[in-house]
């Protein structure tokens, strides 16, 4: 902790040289050794009031009652007046919104005089992404913004991590919030699903023109089978995948051989992606996923999507060493969009959402925080 303070103070002087905003940049080595600090003391905590947390009902689309259906969601208030707003996306995580790191992130922005809404996504929660995320996300975005008491300025803005990054971005370009959303922040998100799923079950990413080999989670794709276990047809292969996946979470090597035998043809499909190590393999065995997986992987995927609806300035925060979605995807988002509508910090040390930088990138994290600020000020 003092090592990283001491970091970005020596990387402040250097920018206060520059010519920056000193207080802008004070704020963002407040900011960055809050969250680092969790929920130990800091100086941030020192220096504010502990904000308000409170729990919200949200409507299950834009301009539905809440009488409708609804999901919960817990808003921060700061204590001084609010400059900006911010809806922060979980990623998928058993906790949720409650996870106690996302818990003190949101506690973090407040401090900083943001309104935080974290809405508790459902499917996330139980560690799935499905396509109804996307309404979702701008169903509590619209919430947020048509209580302009919570944000006098206007300035709102979205914020996601790793798979929930695809969500929110074709939320902030839905015609009913689209307008409304001023910048967004994705941090280890994603642009192509077909790239990411390469990835995570063969180790293989492109990074422009050439093929590399990185280092996956592999745990991680049993957490994502177990995530989709109730939708699979079949209860036997519900059992037979529970059986795998517990096994390979014990052991990542152990057999699973003989549970695949008595599957079906559904499950088989499942099977042959999820043990498949063969990279010009993994378009056919996406083909032949099971339809539910199909339709969400095409109603998620941003690589065939018109990313040119996208209104909002975009602040993408990414780890080199990430091992769940590979760096090269933020590249490929970027590139994507319009020249100068998105910024880019790939950051050594950032182990996909954990902020555990370096000096290096300290530095790229106190940057990526300034570009932040300036969209919590309105000034670009």
């Amino acid at each position: 902790m003092r090592f990283f303070l001491f970091s970005l103070l020596l990387v402040l002087m250097m920018n206060l040289i520059g010519g920056c905003s000193p207080r802008r940049g004070y704020e963002a080595v407040l900011l960055l050794g809050d969250v680092s600090a969790g929920e130990e003391p800091s100086r941030l905590k020192a220096k504010t009031a502990e904000p308000a947390r409170i729990q919200v009902r949200i409507p299950v689309a834009p301009g539905f009652p809440v009488a409708a259906g609804f999901y919960g969601a817990d808003l921060y208030l700061p204590q001084e007046p609010v400059k900006a707003g911010m809806l922060v996306v979980p990623g998928v995580a058993e906790e949720g919104k409650d996870d106690p790191r996302l818990v003190a992130f949101a506690y973090s922005l407040a401090r900083m005089r943001f309104a935080v809404l974290v809405p508790e996504l459902e499917s996330m929660h139980r560690l799935e992404v499905r396509a109804e995320n996307t309404d979702e996300v701008a169903a509590a975005f619209a919430w947020f913004r048509n209580r302009t008491e919570l944000v006098p300025t206007g300035h709102l803005g979205m914020m996601a991590f790793s798979y929930a990054v695809g969500p929110t971005l074709l939320a902030a370009m839905a015609p009913e919030v689209g307008e409304d959303v001023g910048f967004a922040v994705g941090v280890g998100g994603y642009y192509d699903l077909h790239a990411v799923m390469t990835f995570f079950t063969t180790g293989w990413f492109h990074d422009g023109d050439d093929w590399q080999r990185g280092d996956p989670n592999r745990y991680g794709k049993w957490v994502f089978v177990e995530g989709n276990l109730d939708r699979l047809a079949e209860e036997g292969d519900r059992r037979r995948f529970q059986t795998m996946a517990e096994r390979r979470k014990e052991n990542l090597d152990a057999p699973i051989e003989d549970l695949a035998l008595g599957l079906s043809e559904e499950g088989k499909a499942l099977y042959r992606f999820i043990v498949n190590e063969d990279r010009e393999r993994v378009p056919a065995l996406i083909a032949n996923l099971p339809e539910f997986l199909r339709r969400d992987i095409g109603a998620l995927n941003l690589a065939d999507k018109d990313l040119q609806k996208l209104q909002a300035r975009l602040i993408l925060i990414h780890g080199l060493d990430d091992p769940i979605i590979p760096h090269s995807e933020s590249r490929k988002l970027k590139a994507a969009l319009p020249a100068g509508q998105a910024d880019l910090f790939l950051v050594r040390g950032l182990m996909h959402v954990d902020v555990m930088p370096g000096i290096i990138g300290s530095w790229r994290m106190w940057r990526a925080v300034m570009a932040l600020l300036r969209e919590r000020d309105g000034v670009r």
